[in-house]
């Protein structure tokens, strides 16, 4: 009877080792796979597509950073990239400096890039913006009134408003350099 016993948790350490060989086998090649068809891939690849809409930009009168007031108005005749964020937000950080380098590309063609902080007090942004060297306009919204005039939730979140105060394109996520390039340029040019 003992060598029965012995004979059977033989065979179940077997079959054991057999499947979770087959099982490490299929993980390699599962990684394998996914490794080579994105192996030049970057994170900044993985940004979402915006969504062409066509709506009036909203009205939005805030502050900047330095505490004057300002009003989206203000930039009818440019177009206008309002990004909503926030210094506690992964990909917001993340693509600060594509933005910075799509707005210092642009802007003497009448592109202006917003971003408006949300939530958070000077005293946390102020560091933000001079550790990322950023010079486009920041404004502060400490109570939300650019994601309740946008209608979003999510950090970050970027619209294109063209010249005539449209919104014209969506983005709910990071954006790519390659997407601005893709997007955005023939809105200035119109």
């Amino acid at each position: 009877m003992i060598d029965n016993s012995k004979a059977a948790f033989g065979r179940l350490m077997a079959m054991t080792m057999i499947g979770a060989g087959l099982l490490a086998i299929g993980i390699m090649f599962m990684l394998l796979v996914y490794t080579q068809d994105d192996a030049t891939a970057s994170s900044s690849d993985f940004s979402v597509i915006p969504v062409k809409v066509n709506y009036a930009a909203p009205s939005l009168d805030l502050l900047t950073l330095e505490g004057e007031p300002v009003s989206l108005s203000d930039y009818r005749d440019s177009v206008v990239l309002v990004n909503l964020w926030a210094t506690w937000c992964p990909p917001c950080r993340e693509e600060m400096p594509t933005l910075l380098a799509f707005y210092e590309k642009y802007k003497s063609d009448g592109f202006v890039l917003i971003a408006i902080n949300q939530e958070e007090t000077r005293a946390l942004v102020s560091p933000f913006v001079d550790q990322y060297e950023l010079t486009f306009p920041v404004w502060l919204d400490e109570k939300y009134i650019a994601q309740q005039a946008f209608n979003t939730m999510n950090l970050p979140s970027s619209y294109v408003i063209d010249r005539e105060g449209q919104v014209r394109l969506m983005w709910i996520g990071g954006i790519s350099a390659k997407d601005l390039e893709k997007y955005v340029p023939d809105i200035i040019k119109e």
